[in-house]
């Protein structure tokens, strides 16, 4: 998908591949109820949630999304989410089409996110 072939998350859900878009809803769900006054924007052409800052988004890859959380992940948070079975880089971690979401991770991660924005502002 081009960067510019979308402005909206409803949009770049509906070009998205069949298999990732159950996923790709189930991060905006998450996002929403985490952080229900953060504001769902495409930037770099992928969805990206902001509160005070971008809090995190989510890139398209052949068999999973990468969920990047803008700050990074702690070295706690990747062993957290790496004993859960998930693997992780320095700001993101994988979810696999179909896997479930570490819900209770991801919400308190980007609410840490939000809070640090919030801080900076």
């Amino acid at each position: 998908m081009k960067a510019s072939s979308v402005s909206t998350v409803d949009q770049f859900i509906a070009k998205a591949p069949a298999e990732a878009r159950p996923t790709i809803e189930q991060f905006r769900m998450i996002m929403k109820q985490a952080l229900p006054d953060a504001e769902e924007t495409i930037s770099y052409g992928k969805p990206f949630f902001k509160y005070h800052g971008y809090v995190a988004c989510v890139t398209i890859y052949a068999k999973w999304l990468g969920v990047e959380i803008f700050d990074g992940l702690s070295d706690a948070d990747r062993e957290e989410l790496e004993s859960l079975g998930y693997q992780c880089g320095s700001k993101t971690f994988r979810v696999a089409y179909g896997q479930e979401y570490p819900v209770a991770v991801l919400a308190r991660l980007v609410q840490a996110q939000a809070k640090r924005n919030q801080a900076k502002n």
